[in-house]
């Protein structure tokens, strides 16, 4: 076969249009139980769309969909001329029936979708249903756009056979795929996408007229007849992977020749043993989906079978249409944040040992340092070079979620956690820069998690007899939680007045709130914004964020606080649409669509998130308003696709129906995003147990009960506080041992301290400063022994009375 793979002639019109991608809005995912099954699908629109091999982070294929016509006329593109629906082959089983029924009323296709469970092979099952006619009155065909690798440019296609058996072949690199048919091909065809490709062909004869044996090196498309008319409209398209041409085409023979029954049957049973280990906290919908199981599906989907546990944050590209070759791996990357909330659904759901193999792939591939990266690909490599505290954090806390369950087992996960609670206390609680939100500062939400981290670190400290790390660890939780009101409550703004409110969290206080002392008098920049400016005052910017306080136990869901910055979010952040009420993740949040409805181009206006509903849902429970809560789980099932799969965002103003935009349902964004079918998961479990499922008991205990509060402020390099609390200690924080100069008189007397060792990296000294009176200073440098010189610069510190 690999001899004449190159033999004939090349169809013109060569390298074809530049590739795009395609819709984000699936309606169903799916992959098979078993890791020898290295293959993923995507549906939307009734057809096939991405399909992975073999890793989930590697997709293949834009769309793979049928063309009727005919013969003469009559041309109907199933994904764009069909009524369709999904339903799906048992509950919880990410396998479906896909009825595309004409617009026209001329004809029904019924297609069963699965994959092998033991080789990677597409299996579909179709029958081709006449409403007007008879089969012999038309012509269907198999298109096919190969992007292989991950890319749509530089791909070879050509007409071949495997052992007798006519297919229709794809290779780039060292993917290649093989499509084949239980029925005769009545004719095939490569061509270039937009010159010389079957859709071009048989759009404008109605009927196969190009016959071109290979198309190389370009954007194409591959294009099969078939014989309709040889088993009563019934086939099975067969599409395999492999490394080499002939492997896949021995791949898709081979699931050919066994009963499309037995394919089917395995890929349900073993699904069905996963939902058979997880706990039953659904309910079937009226479209026959049960959003819950749809969630464990999806989050198992999304799951490598070559790097158990990391799991990519979805299986779609972001208003895809609109993007080409280099836009494909955001959202096929790991998100770190959005892992350990995948892990934490799974186990809300019962399934530890999922959640069990995330945390160890989470270990094998944290950075030297302590942190993961922003986002990496699945062996570790790093994809964008930001970093995101809280994703560091939130490892720390899974950690200490499987031990609380008693389920980590034979892991122990210390040394891990140790790192990575020195990476926090090195670099927290400012959160970093990074490429998604172009912010740092003290954010609410990031502290909180930082926080509960450092105390959950610090039980493992204690149980692995480390009593001075965990005590470290515990003084430097409580100065960043007494803290927080300093840098991010604003008390009396025009907002708060306008609402009636004393004051209120904002999202993000900038660095400069170290040197201003209040988040009024610092300007916080606003991203994606169309006029590339959008600064504001940071007491103007709020966000749903701030509930993490409530949710990650820092503050009592009744404290007054906390009611007021709810009622602020309401205000500004909430609005009503078909389906329900929505939240928008920030004040000029531009990430969403433009006014008109077109895609996200680094600028648009943000849309409300389902994700949020389930985070306010979690809220309302913590506040004791369960009622309110499962109202909110019922808003975010009117929110998904018709398969039950959760977007990214919903579309929240008038319909645009030829934009697909509908008031209340899924915009061009991400779906599913893995993050807020976990958050589904989760709501599920905390309203069953009447308690939110992921708050961790240690910030609860310390800060609520006990009411624990700091003895000290903290100065570091990194975070040069202008002011420390008056009847506070002045902790200075150094990464190495230093000779701490200082004086409280203006240097008229002056003492010297060395410093003391805290075991993670950092090197510190309490200046006892907690008897001076506000208004008061003190001055301080170093002298560093292993480099025997001074630090040559004096700095000041204001004793201050903090609101």
């Amino acid at each position: 076969m690999s001899s004449r793979k190159m033999s004939g002639q090349i169809a013109p019109g060569h390298p074809g249009m530049s590739p795009r991608w395609t819709s984000s809005s699936k309606s169903g995912v799916g992959t098979a139980v078993n890791i020898q099954s290295r293959l993923w699908f995507t549906v939307s629109h009734g057809i096939i769309n991405e399909i992975y091999y073999p890793n989930v982070d590697r997709a293949n294929t834009r769309d793979f969909g049928l063309l009727v016509t005919d013969g003469s006329a009559f041309f109907s593109e199933e994904k764009r001329d069909t009524e369709h629906k999904i339903e799906p082959l048992a509950q919880g089983v990410p396998g479906y029936r896909l009825t595309n029924t004409c617009k026209q009323g001329r004809y029904r296709t019924i297609k069963t979708i699965v994959i092998d469970p033991d080789r990677e092979v597409l299996l579909q099952h179709i029958q081709f249903e006449p409403l007007q006619g008879a089969l012999k009155d038309y012509r269907l065909y198999a298109l096919l756009a190969p992007h292989l690798n991950d890319e749509g440019e530089g791909n070879d296609g050509w007409l071949d056979d495997y052992k007798g058996l006519p297919m229709v072949f794809a290779q780039r690199d060292d993917v290649a795929l093989a499509l084949a048919c239980s029925i005769p091909f009545l004719g095939r065809s490569c061509g270039y996408v937009g010159t010389s490709d079957g859709w071009s062909d048989i759009h404008a004869h109605k009927c196969m007229t190009w016959f071109y044996p290979r198309a190389v090196k370009g954007n194409i498309a591959l294009t099969a007849e078939i014989d309709l008319q040889s088993d009563g409209g019934a086939f099975l398209l067969a599409l395999g992977f492999g490394e080499t041409p002939e492997e896949a085409g021995q791949r898709a023979r081979t699931t050919l020749l066994e009963t499309s029954n037995s394919v089917e049957q395995r890929y349900i049973e073993q699904w069905q043993r996963v939902q058979d280990s997880c706990l039953d906290l659904g309910q079937p919908l009226q479209n026959g989906f049960d959003l819950y199981r749809v969630s464990t599906a999806v989050l198992r989907t999304h799951e490598s079978k070559r790097f158990p546990g990391g799991m990519i944050a979805s299986l779609s590209i972001p208003w895809g249409a609109y993007k080409g070759d280099h836009d494909v791996a955001g959202y096929h990357v790991v998100w770190p944040r959005d892992l350990v909330m995948a892990a934490g659904g799974l186990l809300a759901a019962g399934d530890a040992g999922s959640a069990r193999r995330t945390l160890l792939y989470l270990m094998s591939t944290q950075d030297a340092d302590g942190h993961w990266p922003q986002n990496m690909w699945l062996e570790g490599t790093p994809y964008w070079d930001g970093i995101q505290m809280d994703g560091t954090a939130f490892v720390v806390l899974l950690a200490d979620l499987l031990r609380r369950a008693g389920e980590l087992e034979t892991l122990d996960p210390w040394p891990m956690v140790r790192a990575a609670a020195e990476f926090l206390v090195k670099n927290g609680p400012e959160s970093e820069q990074d490429r998604w939100e172009e912010n740092s500062g003290y954010s609410t939400y990031t502290m909180a998690v930082e926080i509960a981290a450092l105390l959950a670190a610090a039980d493992f400290a204690e149980k692995a007899k480390q009593k001075g790390v965990a005590e470290f660890l515990r003084q430097t939780a409580d100065t960043w939680n007494a803290d927080i009101d300093q840098w991010t409550y604003a008390k009396g703004t025009e907002l708060a007045q306008q609402v009636g409110v004393e004051g209120y969290y904002v999202r993000i206080a900038p660095p400069d709130v170290l040197e201003s002392g209040s988040v009024l008098d610092v300007k916080v920049k606003i991203k994606n914004q169309p006029s590339g400016k959008g600064v504001l005052c940071a007491s103007e910017v709020v966000s749903p964020d701030a509930l993490g306080l409530v949710r990650y136990g820092l503050r009592s869901a009744d404290d007054p606080r906390m009611a007021n910055t709810a009622k602020i979010i309401d205000a500004t952040l909430k609005s009503e649409v078909s389906t329900g009420p929505i939240w928008h993740r920030y004040t000029m949040d531009g990430y969403g669509e433009t006014a008109d409805g077109g895609p996200f181009r680094h600028a648009g206006i943000g849309r409300g998130w389902p994700l949020l509903a389930g985070e306010r849902a979690h809220f309302e429970l913590a506040r004791g308003n369960s009622a309110e809560a499962k109202r909110l789980l019922g808003v975010i099932t009117k929110q998904t696709s018709p398969g039950g799969l959760i977007p990214e965002q919903v579309w929240d103003a008038a319909d645009i129906a030829d934009r697909e935009l509908f008031n209340g349902h899924p915009s061009g964004s991400g779906m599913p995003l893995v993050w807020a079918h976990a958050e589904y998961v989760k709501l599920a479990r905390s309203l069953k147990d009447g308690r939110v499922f992921d708050t961790p008991p240690q910030t609860v205990e310390r800060y609520q009960v006990q009411k624990i509060g700091a003895s000290f402020s903290i100065w570091r390099f990194n975070h040069k506080a202008k002011r420390v609390v008056a009847g506070r200690s002045l902790r200075l924080e150094l990464l190495a041992p230093a000779i701490v100069h200082w004086s409280s008189d203006n240097w008229k007397t002056c003492t010297d301290l060395k410093t003391m060792d805290s075991a993670l990296g950092l090197h510190y000294v309490d200046l006892a400063v907690n008897k001076l009176a506000p208004g008061s200073h003190v001055d301080f440098t170093f002298f560093w022994p292993l480099a025997n010189k001074w630090e040559g610069t004096d700095w000041r510190v204001e004793v201050a009375t903090i609101r």
